[in-house]
């Protein structure tokens, strides 16, 4: 029986999990296909009979999509995963199957989090190429939810060490200083859709984890003045409610070997009137910048309830007339 190896990078994934105690699970799936797994790092070695390496690789897979998608790996999850992959017994996957799991983001608590508009499949992409992305879209379009998972993600790889999320505490209609509480119990509120996607993506605990070693920090976009953010993950929520200045001042927080995404709806601005939005200026003065891209969601991307389409072109349709009028009068 001819005999084969193969090297598999497990870059990313939580080895103490992965192993097992005492590294049960590798003796498991070498007892299973009679091979044998040696870890050294990042990199996993496999021998063993030249038609086991793709079914022992199949298993590698799925174990990894499994301690993605729920953080933890029990020996009768591996026992669960070899016995499917022995009864499939054919390993390769179908194209469509294969350009399916490319799209997922994030396995998270509450399943998987993947593009389901070309809008936002647009959004993943144009965040994998570029350092610097602009999202600007109405309500239900998924702008914050897929930057978070998107940053969970590029955590969980290891592509970053840190992910910072940040919103301005404007007022949208409401008075910071009638709001019970310190600052921050103030501009908690403010902070809460931010908080509410990580709950969705992470288990509680390893949340309160991140958070306490502040690996993961949510805060006023005030909080971000002075700092430079290496290794990191940065987004910007409700970025049409900044400033010129603000937007400046965020953007040149990035550091070495860090990405950023600003999202927010240009529609939906609550600054003075007369202040200037920095999310609106900024599509000025930093196109054709390469490693800088802005992507556009509209109401074909809404992913909430069905009637916030059309609450969405309702509005549409109502301001419309009004600017066509304008147009005439000139």
């Amino acid at each position: 029986m001819a005999m084969a190896q193969k090297k598999i990078s497990i870059r990313g994934v939580e080895q103490p999990v992965f192993l097992g105690v005492g590294d049960r699970h590798l003796r498991l799936i070498e007892s299973a296909f009679e091979g044998r797994l040696v870890v050294r790092g990042d990199e996993l070695t496999v021998i063993g009979a030249a038609d086991r390496i793709p079914l022992i690789e199949k298993v590698i897979t799925e174990i990894r999509l499994l301690i993605a998608r729920s953080g933890t790996l029990a020996p009768r999850d591996v026992e669960t995963v070899i016995d499917l992959v022995k009864l499939e017994g054919d390993v390769a996957l179908p194209e469509r199957e294969m350009q399916a799991r490319q799209e997922i983001i994030l396995y998270a608590k509450k399943g998987l989090v993947r593009p389901k508009t070309s809008g936002q499949e647009a959004y993943y992409r144009a965040v994998l190429k570029n350092d610097i992305v602009f999202c600007i879209g109405p309500a239900g379009t998924g702008k914050t939810y897929l930057a978070v998972a998107m940053a969970v993600a590029f955590l969980r790889e290891k592509e970053i060490s840190k992910i910072v999320l940040a919103r301005p505490a404007i007022e949208a209609g409401e008075s910071l200083g009638f709001l019970p509480g310190d600052l921050m119990e103030k501009v908690d509120p403010y902070l809460r859709p931010l908080t509410d996607a990580l709950f969705d993506m992470l288990p509680a605990d390893q949340l309160q984890k991140y958070m306490e070693r502040r690996i993961i920090e949510i805060v006023p976009l005030a909080y971000m003045r002075g700092r430079t953010l290496n290794n990191a993950f940065v987004i910007l929520d409700e970025a049409q409610n900044t400033t010129p200045m603000q937007m400046k001042m965020f953007l040149t927080r990035l550091g070495l070997h860090s990405k950023a995404i600003a999202t927010g709806d240009i529609t939906q601005v609550d600054l003075a009137n007369g202040t200037p939005s920095g999310l609106i200026q900024i599509q000025e003065i930093l196109t054709g910048i390469a490693g800088i891209d802005f992507v556009y969601l509209d109401r074909d991307d809404v992913v909430r309830h069905r009637l916030v389409k059309d609450i969405i072109e309702a509005y549409e349709a109502f301001h419309q007339p009004s600017e066509e009028e304008g147009e005439t009068a000139t």
